[in-house]
């Protein structure tokens, strides 16, 4: 135990330097925060108190182009990827090199759509909360969210 003097000094016993230190919940700590401010800070908050209307407009607008032009991209290729690997497996298939056992294919793809269905009824709490989330953000940033999924559409198109 300090003694009196070493407590007026400024020492204590390192016996009682656990009640310095404070226990924090992490779990709900993050559930009073929103994930955006764990990223950006306490500052964040909707960018709608922010910026203008043109300005959000504008950001939403380039970065949904810039997310649509991408995802056409990259789905051209992923798309040419698989049809040219099934193209491919087929003319193997075709010419003798590749023996497929359908039946045993259609008995795994049966099995793994049952444990897909178990699973998702596991996972659906987690996604409904990503959902509620997410329909949250947009509902506050609405004209935000309006010009990115017009930028979206049209860089898809382009």
């Amino acid at each position: 135990m300090a003694t009196v003097d070493q407590r007026e000094a400024g020492q204590e016993d390192p016996e009682s330097e656990d009640e310095l230190y404070e226990v924090v919940d992490l779990t709900e700590y993050a559930r009073r925060h929103q994930w955006w401010c764990r990223v950006f800070g306490s500052n964040s908050g909707p960018i709608a108190e922010k910026y203008s209307v043109a300005t959000q407009i504008a950001m939403g607008g380039v970065t949904g182009w810039c997310a649509g032009y991408l995802f056409q991209r990259v789905g051209k290729i992923a798309a040419t990827a698989v049809g040219g690997g099934f193209l491919l497996l087929q003319i193997a298939n075709h010419s003798g090199y590749v023996q497929v056992d359908w039946k045993k294919v259609e008995k795994d793809v049966n099995k793994a759509k049952k444990r897909l269905k178990k699973k998702a009824n596991k996972a659906a709490p987690e996604i409904n909360t990503f959902i509620e989330e997410a329909s949250d953000f947009i509902k506050r940033n609405i004209v935000l969210s309006s010009g990115f999924v017009g930028g979206f559409f049209l860089g898809l198109a382009s």
